[in-house]
């Protein structure tokens, strides 16, 4: 049984959902987000609550279970609050710029990177930190690992893009040799 799976979760004022022929949507202030729930679960909604339910009888029932709730609620706390990713820049000559819907990056490259932000995410560029924030939580961190994945950070100087949260395991580089 996946006690996380059993846990409802409260719609607050403003958010509405409706499970219809396997598809769950939720609308919120924030915008509307859609989900396939598959087979072995169902969602219930009643009186300002969201259960997800399983039927116990099927293979990896529980799995689902705790997956698709988790799911569901991400999807009603973007709608209301939405997500957001914090980005760090480290490098002599590394920055980033917005226009419209690209980030321009300068990474060390030979020529500058045009990333193209899929629609939903949007981007706030200040100093050497890149805000990446959406209503999608998926989406979002999909995003934001492509970006990071433009240039990781390297274990010597640290350059790169990283995560503003992520620690960064350093290694010592070459010594000089002694007389």
């Amino acid at each position: 049984m996946s006690r996380l799976g059993k846990l409802p979760i409260k719609l607050s004022a403003g958010v509405s959902a409706q499970f219809q022929n396997g598809i769950l949507s939720v609308k919120g202030p924030k915008g509307e987000l859609k989900r396939e729930i598959k087979a072995p679960a169902t969602v219930e909604i009643t009186e300002g609550f969201l259960r997800v339910n399983v039927d116990l009888k099927a293979k990896d029932a529980s799995a689902y279970w705790g997956l698709y709730r988790a799911l569901a609620d991400n999807m009603v706390t973007g709608v209301t609050s939405g997500f957001s990713k914090k980005l760090e820049i480290n490098g002599v000559g590394y920055r980033a710029a917005v226009s419209g819907n690209k980030l321009n990056l300068n990474l060390g490259y030979s020529h500058p990177i045009e990333f193209v932000l899929p629609v939903g995410i949007s981007a706030i560029v200040e100093g050497n930190a890149i805000t990446l924030s959406g209503i999608d939580n998926e989406l979002l961190g999909n995003t934001a690992f492509k970006v990071r994945k433009l240039r990781a950070p390297e274990p010597y100087k640290g350059k790169g893009v990283k995560y503003a949260d992520e620690i960064l395991r350093r290694k010592a580089g070459k010594t000089a040799a002694k007389k």
